[in-house]
């Protein structure tokens, strides 16, 4: 939430359902308990507590029937942990009155419970700190709502998970219910996903488990459905007959900033390639679903996902930014990638021939995310525009959210020459003054709705490591080595060259610039 767009409309109904899928929400009666596992890590203080915040303040949480309840191992008091998180749930420092009082009322909600994520006594307190609670709203017993967000490294999830489904699930169901939120990343490859996914399937049903990507939340990754199936004249041209290739790119302009070592395990791949990356993918190539029922949506994500070709190695560049190794967490000889672009294939009617170019890097010259299609060029050029550049069709993901078609027009004036330019929506400048949620606050909301479109499935999570664990194994025995390349640059040379020919064709001359208002 940004600084200056605090007054927010306040919701009469915390679970009014705002979606269209098409189903409504049953009412729910029992009050809502919500834990944070993990409650004093770095993840519950900068990305959990806030969203939970922001939808306090929003009315999507009331404070006559929620309680948060933190659990870690550190034995800190409740005071200890609203004041750990206060400072993160605003930007900057404030003098607001109404946005003190706001804060104020949050933190009173909070409760700490301390204990090891594989003891007995711990979660049985937890569980009855919780009961307490749900006494004082005398809530039915088995009415209650429990849903358990694990901000913890997945090595110690079957231990949790253990836990809670001895300790602290609803005791009888009378339409209350017990939900998991479990964090990226699940598993380093396709067989430490599978063992994670049994491990905590044999505890809990599929439609008890939430399995978060926050890319899925972002706004116009969530608009990618309404765009392509809303709008007739996407509909012809959504296909191999007219799009020459598509490009999904993740960059940031900073490097491990103290992560390396954490980083080193995992790599650029499986840290955003393998999971954001390749969400994006399945919703631009998927098919309509026939309803806007998750199952229906998540149906036609996993096949595009097993309609993808083994990767060549040919069609792969690895990058690592040089001062990467300086890190003294990080290896010497490491030959972790802080940079990957490749291309995916397709195998279907509608993408056959169509090469997904996917692309993420560290310590480059410039911060974003976007999807990028480029169309075939125009038969018949009797402009001789050609070299100007493809028709585009850009979504910028993050920073300044906006989408844009580039265009050939006519340039002003009295000579017919041609050139580019762009059709802009971009966000900022269309919706003043309306304030886009951060993507765990929808996330989180949808758990509480039972909304699971937004979440990857078992078997959608085991195919994209399918995709990917051939790869990541030929990279871990090094048979395919990591390029260095300078911080501040666009990445390895090869990394343009590989775009090349994969048949992009860039635009020379032309650069958005975001509308000022």
């Amino acid at each position: 939430m940004e600084s200056g767009s605090w007054h927010i409309e306040k919701r009469t109904s915390s679970l009014r359902n705002d979606s269209f899928t098409g189903e409504e929400n049953v009412p729910e009666t029992g009050c809502l308990s919500i834990i944070v596992l993990g409650a004093s890590g770095d993840l519950a203080k900068k990305k959990t507590f806030p969203a939970l915040f922001h939808l306090f303040v929003q009315g999507f949480l009331q404070s006559n029937e929620v309680h948060i309840f933190g659990y870690a191992r550190s034995k800190i008091s409740d005071d200890d942990l609203r004041n750990r998180i206060r400072g993160y749930l605003v930007q900057g420092k404030t003098t607001d009155s109404e946005q003190l009082e706001e804060v104020s009322k949050f933190l009173q909600l909070i409760k700490y419970v301390s204990g090891s994520y594989d003891s007995a006594e711990g979660f049985q307190k937890l569980d009855k700190e919780i009961s307490e609670h749900e006494i004082s709203k005398n809530s039915t017993e088995g009415s209650s709502r429990r849903l358990f967000y694990f901000a913890l490294p997945p090595s110690v999830y079957p231990s949790v998970c253990k836990m809670i489904k001895h300790y602290c699930m609803n005791k009888s169901d009378l339409g209350g219910w017990t939900r998991i939120v479990v964090e990226k990343p699940f598993g380093k490859d396709l067989a430490s996903a599978e063992k994670l996914s049994s491990q905590i399937g044999e505890l809990f049903d599929e439609p008890q488990i939430y399995r978060i990507d926050h890319y899925l939340g972002k706004e116009l990754v969530q608009n990618l459905l309404v765009l392509r199936f809303a709008n007739r004249f996407f509909l012809p041209l959504w296909n191999r007959d007219n799009i020459d290739n598509v490009q999904i790119v993740f960059r940031e302009d900073f490097g491990t900033e103290g992560r390396g070592g954490y980083f080193d395990e995992y790599g650029i791949i499986r840290d955003i390639i393998q999971n954001h990356l390749l969400q994006v993918l399945c919703l631009v190539a998927m098919e309509k679903p026939i309803s806007l029922k998750p199952e229906h949506i998540r149906d036609e994500k996993v096949k595009v996902l097993q309609s993808v070709l083994p990767i060549k190695d040919e069609e792969v560049v690895l990058g690592q930014y040089e001062g990467y190794r300086d890190d003294p967490t990080v290896p010497d000889h490491s030959n972790t990638p802080t940079f990957a672009t490749m291309v995916l294939r397709i195998h279907n009617e509608r993408w056959e021939g169509v090469p997904f170019i996917m692309k993420a890097g560290k310590a480059l010259s410039s911060r974003k995310a976007e999807i990028r299609v480029q169309f075939k060029d125009v038969p018949g050029d009797i402009f001789r525009c050609k070299k100007q550049g493809r028709n585009e069709f850009v979504i910028r993901l993050q920073p300044s959210e906006a989408m844009y078609m580039k265009l050939t027009v006519k340039k002003p004036g009295l000579e017919m020459s041609t050139v580019q330019s762009e059709l802009d929506l971009s966000y900022r400048q269309r919706y003043q003054g309306v304030t886009i949620p951060e993507a765990y606050e929808r996330l989180i909301l949808d758990t509480i709705r039972g909304d699971q479109q937004h979440f990857v499935r078992r078997d959608e999570l085991k195919a994209a490591w399918e995709i990917f664990t051939p790869l990541l194994h030929r990279i871990d025995n090094g048979e395919l080595k990591s390029l260095p390349y300078k911080p501040g640059s666009r990445g390895p040379a090869e990394a343009d060259e590989l775009l090349e020919k994969a048949g992009y064709v860039q635009t020379h001359g032309y650069i958005w610039i975001p509308p000022t208002l």
